[in-house]
């Protein structure tokens, strides 16, 4: 059964730098109505991201940047561990507070949206299911699984995501290991999270948006390497 009533689907179809991925997001939440919002997206340069708890140094250490592989690094304002996003597909669930899963404790929210993700993957024949213990603390995203994160059938991850609550919502950003196609997994995701489905564009105002705090947030070394 689906989780919502209606949903906001967009296929952000702008490569975007790993700062601005990370705006668009935070421009979304404090921008959301009354409908959840499900983005799927790409990143233009090789990234690694990490939680907004974890430091710029082990994000470098667990995955090095050099001259001929070169990284770009940005912290999350959701939590979580450092994720290659070189190797994974990329989304974002924005629910706003007139929902009630936006008002479930973390690990609640984090399962019955991973439960639908499981959903999705095993109907793709993707073959996944929900962790039901640690295995480890997670710092390296993809290591160990954690409670609810998504593993195959060998107990490796596959799935994992962030969260962070604000007063327009819950923030969920996942990342998941897979080769699937990333328009038909975003259409199946969207088709099991809500009975209706609206797609969307981003106006001009938004995307000004976007590059403004990108530059005065997340690209900064402030930001980058704050404690």
């Amino acid at each position: 059964m689906p989780v919502f009533d209606n949903l906001i689907y967009w296929r952000d179809a702008t490569v975007r730098k790993a700062a601005e991925n990370m705006a668009a997001d935070q421009v979304l939440m404090s921008r959301v109505g009354n409908d959840p919002i499900l983005r799927i997206y790409d990143w233009s340069e090789p990234s690694v991201s990490f939680g907004y708890f974890h430091a710029l140094e082990d994000a470098k250490l667990a995955f090095p940047s050099s001259k001929g592989s070169p990284v770009d690094y940005v912290r999350r304002w959701t939590g979580g561990g450092i994720v290659d996003h070189r190797i994974d597909l990329t989304y974002t669930l924005v629910i706003p507070r007139q929902c009630s899963l936006s008002h479930e404790r973390g690990a609640s929210s984090y399962r019955i949206i991973h439960q639908v993700l499981a959903n999705v993957l095993n109907a793709l024949s993707q073959n996944v299911e929900l962790s039901d213990h640690d295995d480890g603390d997670g710092s390296v995203c993809f290591n160990n699984p954690v409670a609810f994160d998504l593993a195959d059938t060998h107990g490796v991850k596959v799935a994992g995501a962030g969260q962070r609550r604000t007063r327009h919502g819950l923030l969920h950003q996942g990342s998941i290991r897979t080769e699937l196609d990333t328009d038909l997994f975003g259409q199946e995701f969207a088709s099991q999270l809500a009975s209706k489905q609206e797609t969307w564009l981003a106006c001009e105002s938004f995307e000004e948006e976007v590059v403004a705090i990108a530059a005065d947030r997340y690209a900064t070394a402030e930001w980058l390497g704050k404690k």
